[in-house]
């Protein structure tokens, strides 16, 4: 067609990557506001199926509870919003299970995965992957990665959170749901009962709260206006 340049370069993210990218973000925000509420309605976590405030939790999280019922040591307890947090964080988590199957399958079929996060050969060794450590802990500018590409450690890590964490918080999420359970009942009984499910979910989300913490430190450092704007346009820039 006349006025397209043919030799444009391939965008940096296919567009797939970039709309399941913020819709992500999106339910990911969600999730975690409505968790931290669904969260204070009882502070204290246990291992098994069953767990209450007349059991000793496996380990407690130092803040007040919405609910006078369960003892923290605190002398008040905070607003009890469990209705709309709960309600929000059962609509996120649908989005986010949505949208991540949506890139699962578009990632399958373009084969996004294997040219874009599988680490190539060279980079596949243990010293491969310590040089890159060593780089991230030194901030140095190789750390953040070619704007066109990944490093080892980036590589990795962008596969433990899509195929590992990803994965385990959507399952351990689902394992508290009795309508879920109902159905599936080896989905709770294979963590180890209902509290293990949720302790575990915790621990999950815990872990994908540090990826984003460091995910967005690195694009900081790197650029953030050219980093987001490929994320938004596709287009790859060097950052001044």
């Amino acid at each position: 067609m006349p006025g397209l340049d043919r030799h444009a370069a391939p965008p940096r993210h296919a567009r797939f990557v970039r709309v399941t990218h913020w819709l992500t973000a999106i339910a990911f925000v969600a999730l975690l506001v409505s968790g931290v509420e669904v969260l204070v309605s009882h502070p204290r976590f246990y291992w098994g199926e069953v767990g209450n405030v007349n059991t000793a939790p496996l380990f407690s999280i130092p803040v007040p509870s919405s609910r006078g019922s369960v003892p923290t040591g605190y002398t008040f307890v905070l607003p009890d919003q469990n209705g709309w947090s709960r309600y929000l964080h059962f609509q996120a988590a649908w989005l986010a299970l949505l949208t991540g199957l949506a890139y699962l399958i578009a990632g399958l079929r373009t084969g996004h995965f294997r040219r874009n996060l599988v680490p190539a050969r060279p980079d596949r060794s243990w010293r491969a992957i310590g040089s890159s450590l060593v780089e991230h802990a030194r901030l140095t500018r190789s750390a953040f990665g070619d704007p066109a590409s990944y490093n080892a450690l980036q590589r990795l890590s962008y596969l433990i959170v899509v195929f590992v964490l990803f994965p385990l918080v959507i399952w351990t999420g689902l394992a508290m749901a009795p309508a879920f359970t109902a159905v599936f009942p080896w989905s709770v009984t294979s963590l180890g009962g209902r509290q293990s499910a949720r302790t575990l979910h915790f621990f999950v989300t815990i872990a994908l709260v540090l990826f984003t913490l460091v995910h967005v430190l690195m694009v900081i450092l790197a650029g953030f206006r050219p980093r987001v704007r490929a994320m938004i346009t596709g287009a790859a820039e060097t950052p001044p």
